[in-house]
């Protein structure tokens, strides 16, 4: 039923185009310049009009499909499910595994769940210490601003980690360099 009622409103969308491209041909006509502008308003109205509805016929029939597959997707573990409780010897192996497989999915699911909540745990714990920090911060800079001799000290190490950040990093490199050179040649 849902076959023959398609295929007659695709006949129907056929026939509402075919009325459109008509309307369009008579607008193109040269003894129709007058109302030129009404009709061509009039057409592409038309048109949006026959979009909408193939769009939504489209929509509904995959819809519609989709519907009858998982109805049959359904019906097919509904029978497996009453071969089951009726005893057959092939069906039961066959649920056997489906239920191990079930058992196991079950427990991937519940360590999902546990990995989620112990990651949204660390969250908060790493968002509070971000308030804390912030705080020691702000208590540093006020610090900082009260006594400058604190300040231009705290500039002088921040100088001093830096220097010896580029010497660390320059002797690493000349090192990773020798020890390619060495084992190249």
């Amino acid at each position: 039923m849902f076959d023959t009622m398609a295929v007659e409103i695709e006949q129907l969308l056929a026939k509402l185009t075919g009325v459109n491209d008509k309307m369009a041909e008579y607008t193109s006509t040269p003894g129709v310049t007058s109302l030129n502008a009404a009709l061509m308003h009039t057409l592409q109205r038309h048109r949006d009009i026959l979009q909408d509805y193939t769009h939504e016929f489209n929509k509904t029939k995959a819809n519609f499909i989709a519907i009858r597959e998982r109805e049959d997707l359904l019906g097919s573990v509904r029978k497996d499910i009453e071969s089951y409780k009726s005893g057959s010897g092939v069906n039961n192996r066959r649920t056997e595994l489906f239920l191990k497989e079930h058992d196991h999915l079950r427990n991937s699911d519940r360590l999902i769940e546990d990995t989620i909540s112990i990651a949204m745990a660390t969250k908060e714990n790493v968002t509070s210490q971000r308030g804390v920090l912030k705080t020691i911060q702000s208590k540093v800079n006020s610090l900082a601003n009260r006594f400058p001799a604190i300040n231009s000290l705290v500039q002088r190490l921040n100088l001093r980690k830096r220097r010896d950040t580029l010497i660390l990093g320059s002797v690493i490199g000349v090192c990773t360099i020798l020890l390619l050179l060495y084992a190249f040649h």
